[in-house]
C-alpha cells in the first residue's frame, strides 16, 4: 500500500515537472514550426491586436530587434528610448525596410516620475495593440549590493520596475475598452532563483514576474493578453561586462536576431515563455536542481564575471 502511494506521488511530481518545465520550449518549437511550414492560416498581428506597437528600450539589443520583427509582421512601431539620434536611426531603418509607420518618443526612464506626463500625452492618440515593456538596466558588472551607488540602485528601480508598471497603467484602459491587445513584459532568467551580485536586478525581475502573472488573470475576461517573457543570456549590451556573454553565440547564449524571431512567434500563443527553445531547455534542466544549488552556482559564476571585469579594466 505504501509502495503504491509513493509511486503515485512520484508519478504526480514527474508529471508536474514535465508540464511546468517543458511546456514553454514545446510551445516555442510548435509556434516556430508552424511559422516555418506555413501550416495554419492566421490573422496578422495588427488584425488580432491593433495597428500600433509600443516598444521601450528599442534602440539596442532585444528591444531594437523585437521592434524590427514586429514591423516585419506589419505593425506600425512607436519607439521609446533615451537617445534621440539612435531613435531616428532605428525609425528610418524600420520605415525603409518594412514600409510601416513609425513614431519615436525620447524618454530617459532612469529619471523617474517626471517623464510620464509627456509619454502619456503622446500615446493617447494611437490605437495601441501591443505594448512591449522591454527597457531594463543592470549595473556595469556583477557587484556586491553595498558597493553599488545610490544613483544606480534608483536607476534600476525606476527603469526595471516603474517603467513597466506606469506604461501598463496607461495602456490597459484602452485595451480593455477595445477588448483586444497584448502586453509583453520582459523579465529575465534571474527570476528563477536569487542572484547574488545582482540582487536588486534579480528582485526587480521577480516583481515583473508576479505583476505579469497577476495581470493575466485581471485582463483575461477582456480578451487582453499579458505575456511573461523571461530570456536567459542573450547577446546584448546588457551583458557587455563579460566577453563570453557578449562576443559570440554559444551553448548558453543566443543571438538577438534569432531570439526576437522566436519570441515574436509566441505572441498570442503562450502567456509564459523563455522566448526561445534553447533557453527553455536550459530552464527545464536547471529546475531539476534545488534552488539553493542553483543559487550557489549563479554566485560562483557572478564572482568569476566580476573578477574578470575588474582585472580587465584594472579596477580595485
Amino acid at each position: 500500500m505504501l509502495s503504491t502511494f509513493l509511486q503515485f506521488i512520484g508519478a504526480y511530481a514527474l508529471i508536474l515537472y514535465l508540464i511546468d518545465n517543458f511546456k514553454s520550449p514545446f510551445k516555442i518549437f510548435l509556434c516556430n514550426l508552424c511559422e516555418f511550414l506555413k501550416i495554419t492560416k492566421k490573422k496578422s498581428l495588427s488584425e488580432n491586436f491593433g495597428e500600433w506597437a509600443v516598444v521601450t528600450g528599442s534602440t539596442d539589443g532585444i528591444g531594437r530587434q523585437y521592434a524590427k520583427e514586429l514591423a516585419k509582421n506589419g505593425m506600425n512601431i512607436i519607439l521609446i528610448s533615451r537617445s534621440e539620434s539612435k531613435l531616428i536611426e532605428v525609425a528610418k531603418e524600420i520605415e525603409s525596410t518594412y514600409s510601416v509607420k513609425t513614431k519615436y518618443i525620447v524618454a530617459d526612464f532612469g529619471i523617474g516620475r517626471e517623464i510620464y506626463g509627456k509619454i502619456k500625452q503622446e500615446l493617447s492618440s494611437f490605437d495601441i495593440g501591443i505594448l512591449v515593456n522591454n527597457v531594463g538596466t543592470f549595473h556595469d558588472y556583477p557587484e556586491y549590493f553595498d558597493k553599488v551607488s545610490d544613483d544606480v540602485l534608483w536607476k534600476i528601480i525606476n527603469v526595471n520596475v516603474a517603467a513597466m508598471t506606469i506604461l501598463t497603467r496607461f495602456i490597459v484602459p484602452q485595451m480593455k475598452k477595445n477588448k483586444r491587445g497584448i502586453i509583453v513584459n520582459v523579465s529575465s532568467g534571474a527570476e528563477h532563483q536569487p542572484t547574488p551580485l545582482g540582487s536588486i536586478y534579480c528582485a526587480s525581475k521577480v516583481y515583473v514576474k508576479f505583476f505579469t502573472l497577476a495581470m493575466q488573470h485581471e485582463l483575461k475576461e477582456f480578451n487582453v493578453h499579458c505575456q511573461l517573457l523571461a530570456p536567459m543570456f542573450v547577446k546584448t549590451q546588457l551583458n557587455k561586462y563579460s566577453d563570453y556573454l557578449s562576443k559570440e553565440e554559444n551553448l548558453f547564449v543566443i543571438g538577438v536576431e534569432s531570439y526576437a524571431q522566436q519570441s515574436v512567434a509566441t505572441l498570442g500563443k503562450s502567456l509564459r515563455t523563455t522566448g526561445c527553445w534553447k533557453h527553455g531547455i536550459q530552464v527545464a534542466i536547471g529546475n531539476i536542481m534545488p534552488q539553493f544549488i542553483r543559487t550557489f552556482f549563479v554566485f560562483k559564476l557572478a564572482k568569476k564575471f566580476r573578477n574578470d571585469y575588474i582585472q580587465k579594466h584594472k579596477l580595485e
